[in-house]
This record gives C-alpha cells, sequence and structure tokens, in this order.
C-alpha cells in the first residue's frame, strides 16, 4: 500500500517537474523567435503549462528580488519540488522501516 503511494507521489513529482522544464523552454523558445507563438499547438502547449505552473510560480515570484529579465523562480520551484518530494518519500519510507 506504503509503496504505491511512494510510487504515485514520485511519478506526479517526475511529471511535474518535466511540465516546468517544458515551459521554461518553450518561454526561450518563444522569446528568441524559434517558434511562432500563434501556432495553435504551441499556444495550447504554453497554456496548458502555464495553468499547471502559474499557481506556483506567482507566490515565488512575488518574494524574489527583481533581477531585471531574469526569472529564476522556476529553478526555486524545481529545488523546492525535489525538497518536498525527499522529504515525502523518507516519511513514508521512514514508517516502513
Amino acid at each position: 500500500m506504503i509503496s504505491s503511494l511512494i510510487f504515485i507521489i514520485n511519478l506526479a513529482a517526475q511529471i511535474y517537474f518535466w511540465i516546468i522544464v517544458v515551459s521554461v523552454i518553450l518561454s526561450w523558445l518563444i522569446n528568441f523567435n524559434v517558434v511562432n507563438p500563434y501556432s495553435p499547438a504551441i499556444r495550447n502547449i504554453q497554456y496548458v503549462c502555464g495553468q499547471l505552473t502559474e499557481p506556483l510560480l506567482r507566490p515565488i515570484r512575488r518574494f524574489m528580488p527583481d533581477l531585471g529579465g531574469l526569472d529564476i523562480s522556476p529553478i526555486v520551484l524545481l529545488l523546492g519540488l525535489q525538497v518536498v518530494q525527499i522529504l515525502v518519500i523518507r516519511t513514508l519510507t521512514g514508517a516502513l522501516l
């Protein structure tokens, strides 16, 4: 029971990790005019990634200092996600020992 819960939490964290990475890379590609932001497929991917990541990125951006055009909030979110993932998995596996 707990091992399947650990698997699901780990899988969800990994999927969210990759959603954040895709969102960051897509924003770079759009800003450097590599992809067309008016393409329906790109617009849909950007919309879905934005809807999934913005609720967690917005509070981080509020507390981060202004670095000009550099947004490091996804890095902070990725680090926080990894820390939470490690803490949750260690807590659940500690229950097995």
